[in-house]
C-alpha cells in the first residue's frame, strides 16, 4: 500500500509541475507589458522600468521561471531581508548561509494588477462560493439521479423508463454553460413571475438598509445548471446497476421468502447497486469544482470561476494564473484521495 501511495503521489506531483510550467510559459508569451498593465498607460518610462525590475521582467525567461517556482513552492530558499519578510509568511527551517535559509511558507501567487491585493487573499474569498456551489450541485445530482434511476429500473419498459433514459441522454449531451443559458432564460427571466428566481445573484447580497444577508434561492439555478450532467450520468448508472442486481439469485430468493418489494429494493438491492454510483460521485465532485467557471459567470455567482473570467477580460494575469493553479491543485488532490480509496477498497487496483 505504501508503494502504491508513493507512486500516486509522485505521479500527482509530476502532473502539478506540468500544469505550473504550462501556466507560466503560456501567460508569459501573451502580448502586452505586465508593467504597463500594473501602472496604466499614462505612466512614464522610468516608473515602468522600476516596476519591471520589481516584477523580475528584466531577467531572462529561465530565471523568472525558477523564481516563480520558488514563489509558489511551499518550501523555498529566502533571505533575511525586509522584502522576503513582507512578501512571504514563512517559518525558517534551517540556514544554508549567513543570509539565506530554507523555509516553509504559504505559496506566493503575486498581486492583482487592478486592485493590488494579494492573489492569495482574493482566491480565499472566492473559493467558498465555488465549493458551496459544487457541493450543492453534486447533492442535487445524487439525490435526484438515484431516485430517477430507481424509478426507471423498477418501471423498465414503461414510459417512465424511456422518459428517464431520454432525459439522461439529453443531459449528458448538454454542456453546462449551454444548460446555464437555457435555465437562466427560462426560470430566471421568462418564468420569473412563477419561480421567483433571479437570473443573477450570489449567496450573499448587500442591501443599503439591512446590510449583508443570505440569499439561498440564488443557489438553485446555478446548482441545477452545474449538476445536470452528473445527474444524467448517475441516473443511467443507477438504472443499469440496479437492473443487474435485481436479476441476481439472492433477489429471487428474497421474493420467494415473501419479503416485500420495497424492502427487497431499498434494503438489499439498492445498497449493492450503489458502488459504481459512489465512484462516479467522487470523480464528478472534482470536475464540478473545475467546471464551474462559465456557470458562475452566467449567473453572476461570486466564486473562483467568475473571478477567473473577469481576470481574463481585464488582463489581470496573476488572478487568472492563481485561479488555474488552485483549480489544478484541488482536482489533483481529490483524484489522489479517490485513488487511495480505490486502493484501500480493492487491493487489485494497487497492481496498476
Amino acid at each position: 500500500m505504501l508503494r502504491y501511495l508513493a507512486r500516486r503521489i509522485r505521479y500527482s506531483l509530476l502532473v502539478l509541475w506540468g500544469v505550473v510550467t504550462l501556466v507560466f510559459f503560456l501567460f508569459n508569451v501573451l502580448p502586452g507589458d505586465p508593467a504597463r498593465l500594473v501602472m496604466g498607460q499614462r505612466t512614464n518610462s522610468a516608473t515602468t522600468e522600476n516596476v519591471r525590475k520589481e516584477m523580475n521582467l528584466d531577467k531572462p525567461m529561465l530565471t523568472r521561471y525558477l523564481l516563480y517556482l520558488d514563489d509558489i513552492s511551499p518550501i523555498g530558499v529566502h533571505g533575511r531581508d525586509a522584502e522576503s519578510t513582507e512578501k512571504y509568511h514563512y517559518t525558517a527551517l534551517f540556514p544554508i548561509s549567513k543570509k539565506k535559509f530554507v523555509a516553509i511558507k504559504w505559496p506566493y501567487l503575486g498581486r492583482s494588477y487592478r486592485t493590488k491585493r494579494l492573489v492569495n487573499n482574493v482566491l480565499a474569498e472566492a473559493l467558498p462560493g465555488t465549493v458551496i456551489l459544487a457541493i450543492a450541485a453534486m447533492a442535487l445530482a445524487t439525490v435526484v439521479g438515484i431516485l430517477l434511476g430507481v424509478i426507471a429500473a423498477l418501471k423498465k419498459g414503461t414510459w417512465m423508463d424511456t422518459s428517464a433514459v431520454a432525459a439522461s441522454v439529453a443531459g449528458i449531451s448538454m454542456p453546462s454553460f449551454f444548460a446555464g443559458l437555457i435555465i437562466a432564460w427560462l426560470l430566471g427571466y421568462l418564468w420569473h413571475g412563477y419561480t421567483g428566481l433571479n437570473m443573477t445573484g450570489s449567496l450573499w447580497e448587500y442591501d443599503p438598509f439591512t446590510g449583508k444577508h443570505l440569499v439561498l434561492k440564488n443557489l438553485i439555478l446555478p446548482a441545477l445548471a452545474l449538476g445536470i450532467r452528473p445527474l444524467a450520468i448517475i441516473t443511467q448508472l443507477t438504472r443499469s446497476a440496479l437492473l443487474d442486481v435485481l436479476s441476481q439469485d439472492y433477489i429471487r430468493t428474497a421474493y420467494a421468502k415473501g419479503l416485500s418489494k420495497t424492502k427487497i429494493v431499498f434494503r438489499h438491492a439498492l445498497p449493492n447497486a450503489l458502488n459504481p454510483v459512489i465512484t462516479a460521485i467522487s470523480g464528478w465532485l472534482a470536475e464540478l469544482l473545475a467546471g464551474a467557471f462559465f456557470v458562475e459567470y452566467i449567473f453572476g455567482w461570486k466564486g473562483v470561476g467568475k473571478l477567473t473570467v473577469d481576470g481574463l477580460d481585464k488582463f489581470d494575469f496573476p488572478i487568472v494564473m492563481g485561479s488555474v493553479l488552485l483549480t489544478a491543485v484541488i482536482f489533483i488532490v481529490v483524484n489522489l484521495v479517490t485513488d487511495m480509496l480505490y486502493g484501500w477498497l480493492d487491493p487489485r487496483v494497487r497492481l496498476y
